[in-house]
């Protein structure tokens, strides 16, 4: 965060006016540290790092003169404590000063992991059998699906993350197969208990996709034992109308044996902190997802912080031992990294995108931070997979679109089934840094609306209309429809043609909702990155905003260039492209020094 963007807006300054009053003092250190606080968790920090922040606070006019000064002062204050006491601020030895929820919540949830960072109980020979079964030898080549699921197998907890195309779902269904056979093995029967779960209603139909055609290639007998559905996390967790907490926590807790949840980058630290305090001590737990995806919209980056992204581990010689004796693998090896060293393993291999095609090598060098060598492979003729084109002025960007928007939608908008149509829509997609102004999601659907109108492809008359793309932004446990749900308005012939919206029912099919039921909702043509996170496309267009703002982030980039299965095209100047790749989400939090330095 730059001191450009130090402005603070009203709940700011009220919520430091707030804490002053609490105080009985309006002493301007309590009063910088508060309202900085207050702008830092709506940006998604944990935390107000003063160090940091020192120059912000002076560029937001207040008088701050070193941080050793501004440490003494808000230690003074009758509203700040120490960790472990019940204030409403808390300042902890490394000069964070964090709201008293988020403390709790960063150190319940680091708790709660490193105590499950020793190894569970596991038969080794039977292991050893599995893995040869599961994974078949790769001569000279380290197999880190084979790596994954063997850390999976020992240990209560693991992370298994990688870019798109990795196979961690696949891998996750192999995990299962193992643990049943464990628990075959070592006498404690085969009926485990197992939840599947993840973040958003979308992405947990996704991962319900993609255990049932993981689940083809299974034996019968774990077929049978694999559950199919899919929780989000609320649902899983016992949401509860009107309030912040769940049916399920550590007085009531969660009555699984293994706990699988997909998509772990979208998770917040409130929500993970409340998933780890539901689990019994025995539970295992395994977390599927991209670490260099963006992170939650909420607090945190709980999954980069658990990764420790940015740096590059090793593992324990005591790991390393047991992977080349039970798998046949070579690891590197790095004493010293504490319980969750040998926890957290990345699948290095894509076997959806070449490491020399366009997706695959421009993915690779945004998040590696290359800005130059990134632009030039977007230039690149050679690398036709990802594209640059030059941005439109606003004024010009409807013209600049309308064969993009025919191209991409009009295909689907002829087809007659729901199922044809869907199929359609989802092989294109529009994406937007951006919610508002003229290079948003919503200038841009509006945009495509006119032109697939001009073009007579659709009649936008009335509320709703043929061939409408929605997307739920409200969950409706009713309904079973949940933030992030794409469908489709569509004539339903079993009703006389009446318009009614489907959406994928997990299974291969559509269900339909009557139009008036639907909770929130909106435009869906195009979307933010954010909301396309756990959806695939064949082709993305990314449309990235005229000026340079601080939500443009290589993470950004990626994920949007992930998202297309066969061409990215992105429509931005050079030099926004540049300040993109060179930027990253920088997201302040004690999660990470918890986790893999010393606990402070």
């Amino acid at each position: 965060m730059t001191p450009e963007g130090a402005q603070l807006n009203d709940i700011d300054r009220q919520f430091a006016a707030f804490i002053c009053r609490q105080a009985g003092s309006r002493d301007p250190h309590l009063e910088a540290a508060a309202a900085l606080l207050s702008r830092g968790v709506t940006a998604g920090d944990v935390c107000l790092d003063l160090a940091g922040a020192l120059d912000e606070g002076r560029a937001a006019g207040y008088r701050l003169e070193s941080v050793a000064t501004w440490r003494e002062r808000l230690a003074a204050a009758p509203v700040v404590g120490a960790p472990g006491e019940f204030k409403p601020l808390i300042l902890d030895h490394a000069d964070r000063l964090y709201l008293q929820r988020y403390w709790r919540y960063e150190n319940e949830l680091a708790e709660a992991i490193l105590k499950r960072g020793e190894p569970a109980q596991f038969d080794r020979e039977r292991l050893k059998q599995g893995l040869a079964r599961l994974f078949p030898a790769t001569p000279g080549e380290t197999d880190w699906q084979r790596v994954a699921a063997l850390a999976a197998v020992t240990r209560r907890f693991c992370v298994i993350s990688g870019g798109p195309g990795t196979g961690k779902t696949s891998t996750v269904v192999k995990v299962l197969a193992l643990l049943l056979e464990q628990a075959e093995a070592l006498g404690t029967g085969s009926a485990l208990r197992i939840a599947l779960a993840a973040p958003t209603g979308k992405a947990a139909a996704r991962l319900k996709e993609s255990i049932a055609a993981g689940l083809d290639k299974a034996e019968q007998e774990v077929r049978g034992l694999i559950p199919e559905d899919v929780f989000t996390l609320h649902r899983l967790l016992g949401y509860l109308k009107g309030s912040s907490g769940f049916r399920h926590n550590s007085e009531n807790p969660l009555p699984y044996d293994v706990v699988i949840v997909d998509e772990a980058s979208m998770v917040s630290l409130p929500l993970m902190a409340k998933l780890l305090c539901a689990l019994r001590r025995d539970t295992r737990l395994i977390l599927l997802g991209d670490r260099d995806q963006l992170a939650s919209v909420e607090a945190g980056a709980v999954l980069g912080d658990m990764c420790d992204t940015g740096a590059v581990h090793g593992f324990s010689p005591e790991f390393d031992a047991l992977t080349a004796e039970v798998a046949g693998d070579a690891v590197s090896v790095q004493p010293g990294l504490g319980p969750l060293g040998d926890a957290v393993v990345l699948l290095k291999k894509s076997y959806r995108f070449s490491s020399t095609g366009g997706i695959g090598k421009i993915g690779t060098l945004v998040n590696a931070g290359d800005a130059v060598a990134a632009l030039a492979a977007c230039l690149d003729p050679a690398l036709p997979e990802v594209s640059l084109a030059s941005l439109p002025p606003a004024g010009g960007l409807a013209d600049a679109l309308a064969k993009r928007i025919t191209d991409g939608y009009a295909e689907y908008l002829h087809e007659q089934s729901p199922e044809g149509a869907f199929a359609k829509f989802s092989r294109f997609r529009i994406l937007c840094a951006m919610r508002s102004g003229p290079y948003g999601v919503e200038a841009v659907n509006q945009l495509v609306r006119q032109r697939l109108a001009q073009a007579g492809l659709i009649h936008p008359h009335g509320r709703w209309y043929a061939g409408q793309p929605v997307m739920i932004s409200k969950n409706d446990y009713n309904l079973g429809l949940f933030n992030g749900d794409v469908g489709l308005i569509l004539p339903d012939a079993e009703s006389g043609g009446e318009l009614r919206a489907f959406f994928p029912s997990g299974s291969g099919g559509m269900r339909k909702v009557l139009s008036l039921r639907l909770p929130e909702y909106e435009c869906a043509f195009a979307m933010t990155v954010h909301k396309s996170q756990g959806s695939e496309f064949d082709r993305v267009l990314l449309v990235l905003p005229d000026r340079d703002t601080s939500v443009l982030t290589r993470e950004l980039l990626y994920t949007a260039i992930t998202r297309a299965k066969s061409s990215a095209e992105i429509l931005a100047t050079e030099d926004l492209f540049l300040s993109t790749v060179e930027r990253r989400v920088i997201r302040r939090s004690g999660l990470r020094e918890r986790l893999w330095g010393a606990i402070i």
